[in-house]
């Protein structure tokens, strides 16, 4: 074999991601509009990337912070005590618990380096770990470069997205070594509910697994209560639970995050990243301090916007002939396939790939997400509700030609 072919099992297996093979659409498309400006503009719903911007007050903190000398060294994890200081000031006032900054704090670079490293952390090759089906493309990810086997736990749009955690037979949660969720749910918009999650940290505990919570939307409910691990009296004995400023407070480009969890998990993963990488700038993590401190409504103005956007969308979506099941968190709608593609024989990638050369709109397929996802797309709720609006008629005019 020649040695430009010699890639890893691993990387073999993680294929090129849906985000990957969407990004070669967009790009495509791209160069055709060079060429036929009759064309109507791309309009990219495939990634939770928003228009909206981060509070003032965190920018000003960022640039004020970045003329010191400091914010252009390498960042240790001692260097960051201010950040989990203001991280277990945060979590004492969001959810009413004590964090110790010293011991249950992490900062991570973007919540998805955790999820995608904590499986290097805590498995053996050959450990089996669970995933909701459908789910966030990096839970995948993580697993497969831990080698590890994936469970998964189907998710039935009948009973609401809701986890049948009774799916698995008593030996296979003695198997289990790690159990990842995600609630509010990332592709599925569905809030979810805390009994789901205590249900989740029952059969942990009684199995001795480890629970991981990705919880980048908590902030971003729009009907209930996005439900937390740390709001269970025993997430210390085999919990941890991501958090990101990518979502709450728009701060997706700067890639800043933090995971909260029991010592043992924090320490573990603490380990792993001392090995793979450094911190974010101190520049950086003041600009999230800022966020947590000065700006802690900023989530509640999003959910207004993001509201009306879900609305409007929905009805535009609805009055085209789509079927546009109730979004009850922010940034996404998931959709199924239209009858009338599903008739032409076009699943979900094939059907995104179509809709984007025909109409310029790009979704993301739901196969991406997992077999769970076949059959459906994601739209993303990140353009103004009037181009929102402007994208539905585009695609229900080629719908009505299907």
């Amino acid at each position: 074999m020649p040695i430009s072919e010699r890639i890893s099992t691993r990387v073999a297996q993680l294929g090129s991601g849906v985000f990957a093979r969407n990004d070669q659409r967009k790009e495509a498309y791209h160069r055709r509009l060079t060429s036929r400006p009759d064309l109507p503009p791309l309009l990219d719903l495939s990634l939770g990337s928003t228009d909206l911007q981060p509070p003032p007050v965190s920018l000003a903190a960022i640039g004020a912070a970045l003329d010191a000398p400091a914010s252009a060294s390498y960042c240790l994890h001692g260097a960051t005590l201010p950040f989990r200081e203001a991280v277990a000031a945060w979590a004492r006032r969001r959810f009413s618990v004590a964090v110790d900054p010293e011991r249950e704090v992490l900062l991570l670079v973007g919540s998805q380096e955790g999820t995608a490293h904590l499986p290097l952390a805590v498995l053996n090759p050959g450990d089996a770990a669970l995933l909701l089906d459908p789910c966030y493309p990096s839970h995948r990810g993580g697993l497969q470069l831990a080698s590890a086997e994936t469970v998964l736990l189907p998710l039935d749009p009948e009973r609401g997205w809701r986890p049948d955690f009774n799916h698995l037979h008593a030996s296979q949660w003695d198997a289990l070594r790690l159990m990842v969720l995600g609630f509010p749910h990332n592709p599925t918009a569905t809030t979810g509910e805390q009994a789901w999650l205590d249900a989740a940290m029952a059969r942990a505990i009684d199995h001795d697994i480890v629970l991981a919570h990705d919880n980048p939307y908590v902030d971003l409910a729009l009907d209930g209560e996005a439900p937390a691990l740390l709001r269970h009296p025993e997430w210390r004995r085999c919990g941890i639970e991501f958090f990101s400023f990518s979502k709450g407070w728009c701060l997706g480009g700067y890639r800043i995050a933090f995971a909260i969890g029991a010592e043992w998990l924090i320490t573990a993963l603490r380990q792993l990243k001392g090995i793979v990488d450094f911190n974010q700038s101190l520049a950086l993590q003041a600009g999230a301090i800022a966020a947590l401190e000065q700006a802690p409504q900023w989530p509640e103005q999003l959910r207004a916007v993001y509201r009306e956007r879900r609305d409007r969308m929905a009805a535009a979506l609805r009055s085209e002939g789509w079927v546009v099941p109730h979004a009850s968190m922010a940034l996404y709608h998931w959709l199924p396939v239209p009858p009338a593609a599903r008739e032409q024989g076009l699943d979900s990638e094939r059907f995104c790939a179509a809709l984007l050369e025909a109409t310029g709109v790009c979704l993301t397929p739901g196969n991406g997400f997992g077999p769970g996802g076949e059959g459906w797309q994601r739209l993303a709720l990140v353009h103004p509700s009037e181009e929102l609006e402007a994208g539905a008629a585009r695609m229900g005019t080629w719908l009505r030609q299907l």
